[in-house]
């Protein structure tokens, strides 16, 4: 099939050739024809050589995202043969009966730029971060009941977020609203209508397992907890105390529902309170902190703003810490790197005036793959630091 023709400028092509799916606005000579969003268009070099095919965008300055680099069709069968591939994956990084929730199609991790596919005990919740995918749900939709039709009890459309035109969030099959699911032998209750993304933060759950490493036996404090991801794992390793503190009180109940399930509420408190004045509140009484904020910079024009509430949140962190004591501190702001986020936290180690050493570096879960040739789905950086 034809595609209209998006043409690079004279060298160009190179990104493409190394394999990286996306073409900038500044990185175009021509197109070969009107193009609407969401449009798919083939990628050529200005001597006419075929470079690949993916979606044409109008917002911003990704115009393609390349969703292939050789000659396929976009229909059924490419969509069967991706999630295929991506869910074999998956199969070698975890034992179904101990884990029946993760994701499995990660962007360009998994070779489908603007798509996220998460999985809860046979529910099936699709994210469109672009209107090319946006066109293709029923396809992909297709393509998961043809592939798993004794494990999909329902696909769920949530991309109102991602993509505010389309307006609700709908069935693409099935009407199953939540579900309690599985994650290391932890339960969860995930209601992908009502929570965060798709109802739970997916890409934690190794850095969750290293927690309850250091958890028996202390006081833990898990701010910005949400639906207490870290607090369960904490409960589970027999820590002394769990706090789970979020300004949400719905964030807050939803915590306490997950320890109740899996019969932790003995050791737990939650509390719905500021971050900031709660640690500020209690210092010194903690042995474990995890700090796993919300995204402080969605853009490049909130670099520095984020860059300092991280030192902040980071300084108030160390004083809430009681002597050697272990901090989790995380970002998930893909334009804060992990570099600038170790100076950042270096910074406010200086100023707490502590004794510090990095135990761990942390990154996202490996159903979050990163794709070689686009090191910019690295987004999940952490440190576990220990402060005397």
């Amino acid at each position: 099939m034809s595609y209209a023709k998006v043409i690079l400028k004279q060298g160009k092509e190179r990104s493409i050739e190394r394999k990286h799916p996306w073409v900038f606005s500044g990185a175009v000579f021509g197109i070969s024809q009107e193009v609407t969003d969401g449009e798919m268009v083939d990628v050529t070099s200005q001597d006419g050589k075929h470079l690949g095919t993916g979606y044409f965008s109008d917002k911003g300055s990704i115009v393609v995202r390349l969703l292939t680099f050789g000659e396929e069709v976009f229909d059924q069968t490419f969509w069967k043969n991706k999630i295929k591939a991506a869910w074999y994956l998956r199969t070698q990084l975890f034992d179904f009966e101990q884990t029946n929730a993760f994701r499995v199609i990660h962007g360009e991790g998994d070779g489908i730029s603007g798509l996220i596919i998460d999985f809860y005990n046979n529910n099936w919740i699709i994210q469109a971060h672009s209107t090319g995918i946006y066109i293709q749900l029923k396809e992909i939709a297709a393509a998961i009941q043809e592939l798993f039709p004794d494990q999909c009890a329902s696909i769920y459309c949530k991309s109102s977020s991602s993509l505010p035109k389309i307006g609700t969030d709908f069935f693409l099959f099935g009407n199953t609203e939540h579900t309690v699911a599985k994650e290391n032998g932890v339960l969860f209750h995930v209601n992908w209508m009502e929570g965060q993304k798709t109802g739970f933060f997916l890409d934690q759950r190794d850095n969750r397992a290293l927690l309850g490493h250091y958890a028996r036996g202390k006081k833990v404090l898990n701010t910005f907890c949400y639906t207490g991801g870290f607090s369960a794992y904490a409960g589970r390793s027999g820590a002394e105390l769990v706090t789970s503190v979020d300004i949400s009180e719905k964030a807050v109940a939803l915590a306490q529902h997950n320890m109740e399930l899996n019969g932790l509420v003995e050791n737990h408190q939650a509390v719905a309170s500021d971050v900031f004045e709660f640690m500020k509140e209690n210092k010194a009484n903690y042995d474990v902190i995890v700090l796993d904020p919300p995204a402080f910079a969605k853009s490049i024009k909130n670099k520095h703003t984020a860059t300092q509430a991280y030192k902040r949140l980071n300084i108030a962190g160390f004083k809430a810490l009681a002597p050697n004591g272990i901090l989790f501190t995380f970002s998930c702001s893909q334009v804060i790197d992990d570099v600038l986020f170790y100076n950042t936290v270096a910074a406010a180690a200086i100023e707490s005036g502590r004794t510090i050493r990095v135990l761990h570096k942390l990154t996202q879960g490996p159903d979050h793959p990163v794709n070689i040739y686009h090191p910019e789905g690295a987004y999940l950086k952490g440190l576990v630091l220990f402060v005397e």
